[in-house]
């Protein structure tokens, strides 16, 4: 059967603000548990005015303390602005706190607009050309420590334990793809980001992974953003405002909050922005129950993943929650008891 996770980025709707935007998160968290979805990720964005997700390792701190079973992480933590060491000791300590449900996605992207990744990276750059010694370091640190020619020999992050997090890589490339094979980390494919290219990279990964400690085979994943209702019709008029975020997000470069889908379907769209639309929708799945199952079972096929994480982005928080419910009472999900 086909796994199901969850990508949320706190987004900010118009008319609400980003502290309901990190509740609503919240309350998210609880129900994928509950509807039986298998991993809750929180992403991190900089000075992005639509998206309250900053500090996701924070974020994962608090919604571990409120679930119980569903694995918590990372989606993920935008590695070269930050020292590995310390983000070793975060998630070591989130690890001890909730051993066997914590899971750190790593990315290599700016998260943010110029001043804010000037701003992070005030007191030292790693650069993108060391992101690849950053992973290796911080899977040493979390793990057995530093190897004595290390530059740091010794060196582990603490607390240790009996267990470590589940390190992810997150990629919309084939380079990517390639690093978390010679790594043997688990690898999450943002087609949300880039729709093709995707089984390339996926193929890649597997035909050149290497089993470490850190997973024996390979572990593929596919992000995917998507609109589910009743009715094909309403998943489309629930879409639509994503499809107008992404031509404000064209025009200001800036994350705006999600617009209504009454203002995204009134909106005098030039033809350009028409395109924009398009190419967005390329990177979605809008549609019924039935539907959508269909299109999560097609892309596990065409990637050759057992797993597809969604994120979804409507105006109204209501209106998300149920197309979440929808889609997982159509792909089968098993239904968690409430802890007593």
């Amino acid at each position: 059967m086909i796994k199901l996770s969850v990508l949320d980025q706190s987004p900010v709707s118009e008319g609400s603000t980003p502290a309901e935007a990190l509740a609503q998160t919240v309350i998210l968290a609880r129900e994928a548990e509950r509807l039986g979805y298998s991993r809750f990720w929180v992403a991190e964005h900089h000075f992005s005015p639509g998206l309250a997700g900053s500090s996701p390792e924070v974020l994962t701190a608090h919604l571990a303390a409120v679930t119980s079973s569903i694995r918590i992480g990372s989606g993920g933590i935008l590695l070269p602005h930050y020292s590995a060491y310390k983000v070793a000791e975060n998630f070591r300590v989130l690890e001890a706190l909730h051993p066997g449900r914590i899971d750190l996605g790593i990315g290599r992207a700016a998260g943010g607009g110029a001043m804010a990744v000037r701003a992070l990276q005030e007191y030292g750059k790693a650069g993108p050309g060391n992101f690849p010694l950053q992973i290796k370091d911080l899977i040493a640190y979390l793990n057995e420590g530093a190897d004595p020619h290390h530059r740091f020999a010794g060196l582990q992050a603490m607390p240790t334990g009996g267990s470590s997090p589940e390190i992810w890589l997150l990629a919309s490339s084939k380079d990517s793809a390639l690093l978390a094979a010679g790594l043997g980390t688990g690898l999450a494919f943002a087609r949300f980001i880039n729709a093709s290219g995707g089984e390339e990279a996926m193929e890649v990964y597997r035909s050149h992974f290497c089993p470490s400690p850190l997973s024996l085979r390979p572990k593929g994943m596919v992000a995917v953003f998507a609109a589910c209702a009743e009715t094909t019709e309403e998943a489309d008029r629930l879409a639509s405002s994503m499809d107008l975020s992404a031509v404000l997000l064209d025009k200001t470069h800036v994350s705006a909050p999600t617009p209504s889908a009454q203002r995204a379907l009134s909106y005098p769209y030039t033809p350009y922005e028409k395109q924009i639309v398009r190419e967005n929708r390329e990177v979605m799945l809008v549609g019924s129950p039935e539907e959508l199952r269909n299109q999560l079972h097609d892309i596990c096929e065409r990637y050759g993943c057992e797993e597809v994480m969604i994120g979804s982005v409507m105006h109204r928080f209501s209106d998300k929650l149920k197309s979440y419910q929808l889609i997982a009472e159509a792909c089968g999900l098993t239904p968690r008891v409430p802890a007593s």
